[in-house]
């Protein structure tokens, strides 16, 4: 038997309602994204303030579950005939510009001792949390606009660049096994692709008259493919986020060219509705304010680390967008690609775990990476202004 702790359980459940509440409240006067009400939410019924929930091992799974959903969202959202070409190339030599930008910083952090690895801040810098921005971006109608296509193409680089690196780099196997397995999760993921594209083309139809239905036939077989790559994943002992990103892509691949609006309905309500909440309110939960209030000092580093946010993402979106983007657009850009959560998360308890990183400067990451959620997607649509209707509109 599984010892459940309910009264944990409940809690989260009922704040995932009540910060979904808030949020359409505040949604009339302020863009406040639903994930921010979440983290800040879980931080007060947690251990640190109220006391109300604290994590367990059941809490943790489906915690887990929420961080796949996400990533299958992440990866989902990338539509490669779309951001081919110059976003995707400027979206690569970008996210490498952050990435020397996010070490060199990091090294003089380390030097000067306010951090103790360069490698794991260094890497929670140099990310994009595209698939936080989803549903802010779909909202504003961002995701349809020429601006929409550069931001997909820093967002899905601005991703899977660091999940790579998460898979090779902070392993505690060896590059060369590393590696090996790696390229054995890509050729399977390869082939699980090509059946579910040829299974999808051939029983599209029974898809389509069951969504409906009770037997759900679309939905379930959804299901069966992220949690089979997130299993694959950890099977092989690479970081779950993988499986549920490249679950994303497989599915975006094999309904290509179909209605699947009531599809992309069901499973958004699953994912958002249910799972993902899960992820950002234990993360809340787990974030160790005690660390800070310990040595106040330490709450210089939360500016810190959002103004580093902006400089490493940003710098690159200033600067190789001037042929094709206006100074408001790249400024919007900026803003947008410095938004960072869910692998900042991701890093920092695989560093707090391996010993890479002390739990104040987790935290004070953490805490960063929810003011920039809070505060830069909102910059970001100011700077847009009524741009996204307009080109919405014009399409």
């Amino acid at each position: 038997m599984v010892n459940v702790d309910t009264e944990s359980f409940l809690t989260i459940v009922v704040v995932a309602a009540l910060a979904a509440f808030l949020a359409g409240l505040l949604s009339t006067r302020l863009v406040v994204p639903v994930v921010v009400l979440e983290l800040v939410l879980g931080i007060v019924v947690g251990p640190e303030v109220l006391g109300l929930a604290e994590s367990d091992d059941f809490i943790a799974f489906f915690s887990n579950l929420g961080l796949g959903m996400l990533f299958f969202f992440a990866g989902y959202e990338i539509d490669f005939e779309r951001i081919k070409g110059q976003p995707l190339k400027l979206a690569l030599i970008g996210w490498l510009l952050s990435l020397a930008l996010a070490y060199a910083l990091g090294g003089l952090l380390a030097l000067a001792g306010v951090v103790l690895s360069l490698v794991f801040v260094g890497s929670a810098m140099a990310t994009t949390a595209i698939g936080t921005l989803m549903p802010i971006l779909r909202d504003a109608g961002e995701l349809k606009t020429r601006f929409g296509t550069y931001l997909l193409g820093v967002g899905a680089i601005g991703e899977f660049g660091p999940i790579l690196l998460i898979t090779l780099v902070f392993s505690t196997k060896g590059a060369v096994e590393n590696a090996a397995i790696l390229l054995a999760f890509v050729a399977l993921a390869v082939v699980a692709g090509v059946f579910a594209v040829r299974w999808v083309g051939r029983g599209w139809e029974l898809f389509e008259r069951t969504l409906e239905a009770s037997s759900q036939v679309a939905i379930r077989f959804t299901v069966v493919v992220v949690f089979a790559l997130v299993a694959l994943a950890a099977t092989l002992g690479l970081e779950l986020l993988l499986g549920g990103f490249v679950a994303g892509i497989i599915l975006r691949l094999a309904l290509r060219g179909r209605e699947v609006e009531v599809l992309e309905s069901k499973l958004t309500a699953i994912g958002y509705g249910f799972l993902i909440p899960f992820f950002f309110i234990v993360s809340g939960i787990n974030v160790d304010l005690g660390a800070l209030i310990d040595d106040p000092i330490r709450f210089l580093e939360v500016p810190l680390f959002l103004g580093l946010f902006l400089v490493v993402r940003g710098v690159p979106a200033l600067l190789l967008y001037r042929a094709v983007l206006a100074a408001r657009d790249r400024a919007a850009l900026a803003f947008f690609s410095a938004t960072e959560l869910p692998l900042v998360v991701a890093v920092t308890t695989i560093a707090v775990e391996g010993g890479h990183m002390r739990a104040s400067t987790a935290a004070s990451l953490i805490v960063a990476a929810i003011l920039s959620t809070a505060i830069f997607p909102i910059l970001g649509l100011r700077l847009r202004g009524d741009r996204a209707q307009s080109a919405a509109a014009v399409a």
